[in-house]
Order: structure tokens, then C-alpha cells, then sequence
């Protein structure tokens, strides 16, 4: 690239180079230490600008930005490259170059300013092309989610734990089976009203949450301990299903006995809900691939850049995920 650029520069602004070899050698040394300042530079700077600014984000403010350093750049380099290239070449000093460098500026001007175009153009294109690969991919990710938690909503041990509570309270207190059975309708219906659903409002969210606790303490009494202190906005919505899995995490990969019974808070902090739970893993080995977790993240980052912080210890584990508005659908 930069060997045509120095040819073209050679053939179109440099007459005469041509009589001897010497001076057509020299002539395209000029003309490649043009080129390859002018390329190079605004090469880096681009790659620069792009970590600082996103195409997406600012784009105005990013196209002036660009431009600007584009051709303060351009025209800088060129004079100092011009100044060396007399003295080195010519053995002119630069207070006698000076009148041709000026005279020539406006042409790098105008080269530099192709260039900037050029990078810009292509910069946004890769950009939003980036973009859309990465919309496509979120959108990829999230069905295979809704897949996997369908799946999960509907887990057999699940039920088959539920029905199990549900045959014991008949003969045992039939007015606690009335609202097991009542719970357990609830859950299922929020199952099947929120498994078309992008994000769900919080609150309903929560509600959820009841039915489903609900369900587990009855199964296993004191053994499980959850609490609940969340205060909702209309605004605030959730991926649905989250909470659901995070607590059924804790209750499958954790030990819930009387010896060690285990405690999950479920609260608000900022714009996060935070969902913890003492750390006591069963003894018995642990299979899990981590794939809720992991299509939940997937979830959540087609709706947000705030990551789902994970922060565990010896005492406890820690999700934290963030509060969606309902802007951000």
C-alpha cells in the first residue's frame, strides 16, 4: 500500500525524477517517507480513538474528534517529514524549505483528509457490522436460554419433590395441601404467563418468589431459612425465572439439614439485587456445568453492560445481578 502511494506521489508531484535511476531511488524514498508517516500515524491513531470512543455511543462527537486528529497529525508529520527529507536528500535547511513545504501543505491536506474519510467510513462500517454480529449472537444466546430455563421450570425432580410434600400434607393437615396446591397453581401459571417475556416487572417477579419459597419450606421446614427485603419502583424489571434459579442453586449444590440449615437473603443494594447464601457444598461431588448461571449472564447482557457479579468465600456465595428499567427493553 504504502509502495503505491509513493509511486503515485512520484508520478504526480515530483517532476523530472525520472532521468536517472539515482534520482528516481530518491525520489520514491521521499515519497515513501510520506506515505508511510501519513499511513502509520493516523493507522495508530485510529486504533487509539477506538478504545477511547465508540461509533455506536458518539458518533458525532467521535467523527470530529477523528478528523481533527487526522489531519493536525497529517499536517505535522508531513513538515517535519519534509524538513528532513530537503536537509537529508538536498542539503537544504529548513529555514530555506520552508517556502516549498508550505506551498505543497494544502495537498497533504487534502490526501490526509481522503485518508481520514476512508479510516472513518471504514471505522463505522466494521463498528456497526460488530454490532449486529453481536446482536445477532445475544439474540442466538438468548433462545437457547429460553430453552434451558423452560427446561428447568418444569425440572420432573421439581415436581416430583412438590408431589411427594403434596401426598404427606393430604393426610396430614389438609388445610396447609389447600395452599400447597394453590402455591404450586401459581407457580405454574407465572411459569407459562412469563416464558414468552423478554423481562418481567420485578414486583411480579417477587410474587413469584413467594409461591416458590413457599413451596420449599414446606418441604424442608427449618431446615431452609429464606428471607426476603426488596423494596420495587414500577420501572424495575428483571429477567424472569432469575431469582428462582439462583435459590434453586443454593438449594441444590448446598447442604439443607438440621445440623446445617441453609440461609438465602435475597435484597437490594443500589441498582442490584443481591442474592446470598451461607457456603456449605454437599460432600458428595458436584456435576454441575454452570449453565444457568451462564444463560442468565447471557440474558442479561442483551439488556445491559452492568455485569452479574459473582463473590464467594469460604462462609458464603454471593450473586449479584442487576435491576433492568424498563427503558432499557
Amino acid at each position: 500500500m504504502n509502495a503505491a502511494i509513493s509511486l503515485f506521489i512520484v508520478v504526480f508531484f515530483m517532476n523530472g525524477v525520472t532521468d536517472s535511476f539515482k534520482n528516481f531511488l530518491i525520489a520514491f524514498l521521499w515519497g515513501f517517507s510520506i506515505s508511510f508517516t501519513q499511513w502509520a500515524g493516523i493507522s495508530a491513531i485510529n486504533i487509539w480513538l477506538d478504545k477511547k470512543f465508540s461509533w455506536l455511543d458518539k458518533p458525532v462527537k467521535k467523527l470530529i474528534i477523528e478528523i481533527s486528529a487526522f489531519l493536525t497529525y497529517s499536517s505535522t508529520a508531513f513538515v517535519i517529514v519534509q524538513f528532513c527529507n530537503f536537509y537529508l536528500w538536498q542539503g537544504i535547511l529548513p529555514a530555506e524549505s520552508w517556502i516549498w513545504i508550505v506551498k505543497s501543505l494544502p495537498f497533504t491536506i487534502i490526501i490526509s483528509f481522503v485518508i481520514s474519510l476512508i479510516f472513518t467510513a471504514s471505522g463505522f462500517f466494521f463498528a456497526w457490522k460488530r454490532s449486529f454480529l453481536q446482536a445477532e449472537k445475544l439474540k442466538a444466546e438468548m433462545l437457547a436460554y429460553k430453552y434451558e430455563s423452560l427446561r428447568n421450570q418444569i425440572n420432573p425432580h421439581f415436581l416430583f419433590n412438590s408431589l411427594n410434600v403434596l401426598s404427606d400434607l393430604v393426610y396430614d393437615d389438609q388445610a396447609l395441601a389447600v395452599k400447597f396446591i394453590r402455591q404450586l397453581s401459581d407457580l405454574f401459571r407465572y411459569v407459562l404467563d412469563s416464558r414468552d417475556k423478554e423481562l418481567v416487572p420485578l414486583r411480579e417477579e417477587l410474587d413469584f418468589i413467594q409461591s416458590f419459597t413457599f413451596l420449599l419450606k414446606t418441604r424442608f421446614e427449618e431446615k431452609l431459612k429464606i428471607e426476603l427485603d426488596v423494596e420495587t419502583n414500577q420501572e424495575d424489571y428483571i429477567v424472569p425465572m432469575t431469582l428462582q434459579l439462583l435459590i434453586e442453586n443454593a438449594v441444590k449444590h448446598n447442604e439443607v439439614s438440621e445440623a446445617y440449615p441453609l440461609r438465602i437473603s435475597i435484597r437490594k443494594n443500589g441498582d442490584f439485587l443481591e442474592v446470598e447464601n451461607n457456603f456449605q457444598p454437599k460432600s458428595v461431588g458436584d456435576d454441575s456445568k454452570k449453565t444457568g448461571l451462564k444463560n442468565i449472564t447471557q440474558q442479561f447482557a442483551f439488556f445491559s453492560e452492568k455485569p452479574i457479579k459473582i463473590i464467594t468465600s469460604d462462609e458464603r456465595y454471593l450473586v449479584r445481578v442487576p435491576i433492568l428499567k424498563s427503558l432499557e427493553k
